[in-house]
């Protein structure tokens, strides 16, 4: 997405990435790289020092602590676009850390200005492929909605996974297990493999003719 951007957009792009795993040249846009623990002490660090620099677009290699998704969330409110990335494994469960990592007398706000600064949640992982060597990628998107962005802020975050299935062809959203049944249906994995790493195997197995036990 970030080299995406470099090539249609105009602007200053910054990545904060422990280590720096992909060197974007510049094209369209001018491109500052910066590696934790050699140009900045943490990502917090480099983050309350990045607005000094201008950017019109972040990378946040990793949000692990309350401390950098703070500080990303903070940037995002001033009109940035932010990306960042973190390990879990569907939509709804990464709104959840995004959450749930603040102590409970924050999270009302974290909320609130959640629901205002979102702009999108990809899940993704790979899959190997059942029937030759290699891996296909499955992924769920999540595109924040105004009935979406209600449901974050009112706290309502386990209704989010039906709201994602409403109006796909007009918001681009998919599920995990939309995105595995069709790799089940174009023969690249089986129905083992599918149910494996289904985030939601009681939905999938039973459009897969899976029987419950």
């Amino acid at each position: 997405m970030i080299d995406r951007l470099n090539e249609m957009e105009a602007g200053h792009i910054m990545t904060l990435e422990d280590p720096v795993e992909f060197v974007h040249p510049h094209k369209t846009c001018v491109v500052n790289q910066r590696e934790i623990g050699r140009d900045s002490l943490s990502f917090e660090n480099a983050l309350k020092g990045l607005l000094r620099q201008d950017p019109d677009i972040v990378l946040v290699g990793e949000m692990r602590d309350v401390e950098t998704i703070e500080a990303a969330l903070t940037v995002a409110e001033t009109g940035h676009l932010v990306f960042g990335t973190l390990h879990t494994n569907s939509c709804v469960q990464t709104i959840n850390r995004l959450i749930n990592v603040f102590p409970s007398h924050q999270q009302d706000q974290v909320r609130t200005l959640l629901s205002f600064v979102l702009q999108g949640v990809v899940s993704q992982q790979l899959l190997p492929k059942s029937f030759e060597p290699g891996r296909c990628l499955a992924m769920e998107i999540l595109v924040p909605t105004p009935a979406i962005r209600n449901l974050i802020r009112e706290d309502k975050i386990h209704q989010i996974y039906s709201q994602m299935q409403i109006g796909q062809d007009k918001t681009g959203m998919i599920t995990m297990n939309q995105s595995i049944r069709k790799h089940v249906d174009s023969g690249q994995i089986d129905v083992e493999t599918a149910m494996s790493y289904s985030t939601n195997p009681e939905e999938l197995g039973p459009q897969l003719g899976v029987k419950s036990r």
